[in-house]
This record gives C-alpha cells, sequence and structure tokens, in this order.
C-alpha cells in the first residue's frame, strides 16, 4: 500500500472511544499512531464502519470528527477533518501535549538534517 500521508506519526498506544453515529453505541479502540492529519486505528473485531468517525483520544484530551480512508483487517486509517474538544484536564495535560508537539518538530528537523524527510 503506498503511503500518501501528509506528515509523519508517532507510534503511540493511546486507548480510544469511536462514536460510530449519534444513535449506536460507542467502540473501544487503539490509536496506534496519530498525527496532525490522522490516525491508525485498530478494533476489536472487524465490525462494520461508517465512513465518518467521531474518534476521543482521552489521554491526548481531543476528540476528532474522522474520515475513514483505508481498511486492513481490524486496523483502519482515520483522516482528521475536524477537532471536536481540545479541553486538556490539567497543566500536566497541556505539559505533554506541548512536549509532544515539539518532539514531533524535534523529529521532522532530524529526518530532515539526515536526509529522510
Amino acid at each position: 500500500m503506498q503511503d500518501r500521508r501528509q506528515g509523519s506519526r508517532d507510534k503511540v498506544f493511546f486507548g480510544g472511544v469511536a462514536e460510530l453515529n449519534q444513535r449506536s453505541p460507542t467502540m473501544n479502540c487503539v490509536v496506534r499512531n496519530i498525527s496532525e492529519h490522522g490516525a491508525c486505528v485498530e478494533f476489536d473485531s472487524t465490525a462494520k464502519l461508517p465512513e465518518e468517525i467521531t474518534l476521543s483520544v482521552p489521554r491526548k484530551g481531543r476528540s476528532f470528527l474522522t474520515k475513514l480512508i483505508w481498511r486492513q483487517a481490524n486496523k483502519v486509517g482515520l483522516a482528521f477533518r475536524m477537532m471536536t474538544s481540545d479541553t486538556p484536564v490539567s497543566d500536566l495535560d497541556e505539559r505533554l501535549r506541548r512536549s509532544e508537539i515539539k518532539k514531533q518538530q524535534l523529529q521532522r528537523r532530524i529526518n530532515e538534517l539526515l536526509g529522510e524527510g
């Protein structure tokens, strides 16, 4: 499969909750990697998923309206269409978020210097 991402993704292991639509229950999931533009998410089952999913990532204090881009077994690629919330729970969450952003910037710079980006 050709990688058409707009930017690099950070490998993570975050618990998430997918809201499939307003009438259905939510499904727990695991976010495997994430960037500013999207995420790879793994579900327990191969349930039928709609084109649009609301993904909540409590560890990041964010929820996103997403579009399903690809599917492979129980993993899906989601593109973020809109952030629906960004409310850090504490000062620690905000510092962690800033640290993660700084890490992404430094990783991009390292890749540029190594000629990989």
